[in-house]
């Protein structure tokens, strides 16, 4: 099966002038050039003329979570509201729409305690008028903290004598419980929480998919693979669900399980399905204020810094146990202080094993890796994956939190650009919806939801911002040879969108449209 494609830009990635058309033989790029000679070449193949529109490599999201953003279809969605009761009445919505049985557990994804009126996290007293018999359990936006209500502590044998886990707390107030939890307390018990029907499960991972695929994204990641989600991805690749390429990351802990129950997927696709290396976490979240810093908080009295969640010998042995699988290392790091914990640590295991640089590590988010911290991580061989636009949709908080000058410094994509280091962008999803346009309008622009410039000498040029979601992606999964450009031999990995990204005006970036996108050769979605 042959088919051609002329009529618009074919932004390649592999030069600044668009190709004239685009040939592709069964899924992979057969030929790139101009269209008279592909013509020539192309035979009986179908031709489609783009009429304009723009077509480029597919979008690969350099980190998610996609269980996570299927879990969140089958919550209650609590994004949008700005207070207290907002936020319980969304909840005694769902559990009316819903028909949610006595007893069974109900969960509200997306509350951001900086959008509320109240600026402050709910409690669970606020749960318990909602329902004293249904469990419910609300998560924070950032996926780092939540809160329970009294049933739901209850059923999870949580008391005021309840020690919480290292690099972790649990909410107290004159010895009482409030409900909240953050970082390992929270993502411990989360973890407890039944999960939803398989047949619902499976069915939200098929629309996830979508969602993913109507953002232009090709490559997907599952950023954090618990045991408790084997049995799922078990039962995707029996039935030979997945549609688009998911890379998963299981913890250190759950990486040799991981590599006996998928013995295929190691390091390779097995029904779309690989496992790309492991994951670990060094710190929370910035808006939070669990962000591991090298300096206090704004409006602290204590000399807050935020604080870790590992110590530098748990961090050496779980880089040193994915050296020993020859796994990738991924490591969630907000803040600087995570960023140096993480700079030291690869840097000793490079001096004793010079080869592990080759793993790629991956600093995950990097969004206050700071300048001077920049030639380190470009000496370690270290990939920044900037969650760049933490800028607009959280710009504001951060210069609340860290003052304007540190909160400029915030994902410093110029700087790392400048010293030529291969960074990556995502949009943490279900954190915030895959839109990798709005993440390259992001890092060209630095503007926040407030209008104020955060950082004007760290915007890049839009070229720059599309290869962290293209090119760089591909390399950050060792792909580079398969996808992440438009190359005979790769791939026919694709996103056909309205307006050119290379083209428009930089504030125009985020309204371009995808209209259709294509995996090896086959549509998946369409406008």
């Amino acid at each position: 099966m042959k088919t051609l494609y002329y009529g618009g830009p074919i932004r390649t990635m592999e030069t600044d002038a668009p190709a004239g058309a685009l040939l592709v033989e069964n899924g992979v790029i057969a030929a790139v050039g101009a269209l008279e000679k592909l013509r020539a070449r192309a035979g009986n193949a179908a031709e489609i003329d783009l009429e304009g529109r723009v077509l480029l490599p597919g979008f690969i999201d350099a980190h998610s979570h996609f269980s996570g953003a299927a879990y969140a279809l089958l919550q209650a969605p609590l994004g949008e509201e700005t207070d207290f009761a907002g936020i319980a009445q969304a909840l005694t919505r769902f559990i009316a729409d819903n028909r949610v049985p006595q007893g069974a557990w109900v969960v509200g994804k997306g509350y951001d305690q900086t959008a509320l009126a109240e600026q402050r996290h709910p409690a669970r007293a606020l749960l318990d008028r909602v329902s004293a018999s249904h469990p419910i359990m609300i998560v924070h936006q950032s996926g780092h903290m939540g809160v329970f209500n009294t049933r739901a502590l209850e059923l999870l044998g949580v008391t005021p004598d309840t020690l919480a886990p290292a690099g972790g707390a649990i909410g107290k107030e004159g010895g009482v419980l409030t409900g909240y939890m953050e970082e390992n307390a929270f993502l411990y018990y989360q973890q407890q929480v039944p999960a939803p029907d398989l047949a619902d499960l499976l069915d939200a991972c098929c629309r996830t998919q979508q969602m993913y695929a109507s953002h232009g994204v090709t490559t997907v990641q599952e950023g954090m693979l618990p045991g408790s989600l084997f049995s799922l991805y078990r039962e995707l690749l029996a039935r030979n669900m997945l549609e688009l390429d998911v890379v998963a990351y299981p913890g250190v802990d759950a990486l040799d399980t991981a590599c006996d129950v998928f013995p295929g997927s190691v390091r390779r696709y097995d029904h779309h399905f690989k496992l790309g290396g492991c994951k670990m976490f060094l710190d929370g979240s910035p808006q939070g204020r669990t962000a591991w810093m090298r300096t206090p908080y704004q409006g602290t009295e204590d000399g807050y810094c935020g604080y870790g969640t590992m110590t530098d010998s748990a961090l050496r042995e779980a880089l040193l146990h994915a050296y020993r699988s020859g796994m990738q290392p991924i490591a969630h790091c907000n803040g600087d202080a995570a960023a140096a914990q993480y700079l030291s640590a690869v840097a000793a295991i490079e001096r004793a094993h010079p080869d592990f640089r080759d793993l790629r590590p991956v600093m995950i988010h990097a969004q206050l890796l700071d300048i001077d911290q920049m030639d380190k991580a470009e000496q370690l061989g270290i990939i920044p994956s900037f969650f760049i636009a933490h800028v607009y949709h959280w710009g504001d908080t951060h210069i609340r939190n860290f003052g304007l000058e540190r909160a400029s410094r915030i994902s410093a994509a110029h700087a790392a650009l400048d010293r030529g280091i291969r960074f990556t962008f995502h949009q943490d999803t279900p954190v915030l919806p895959p839109d990798m346009l709005e993440t390259v309008w992001c890092a060209v622009c630095r503007l926040t939801k407030g209008g104020v410039t955060l950082g004007a000498d760290q915007r890049i040029p839009a070229e720059a911002a599309l290869r962290a979601v293209t090119v760089n992606a591909a390399h950050q999964y060792f792909e580079e040879a398969r996808r992440g450009s438009l190359r005979p031999g790769k791939a026919a990995d694709l996103v056909l969108l309205d307006a050119d990204p290379l083209a428009v005006p930089p504030e125009k970036l985020r309204d371009i449209r995808v209209l259709e996108t294509i995996k090896a050769g086959e549509t998946v979605w369409r406008a």
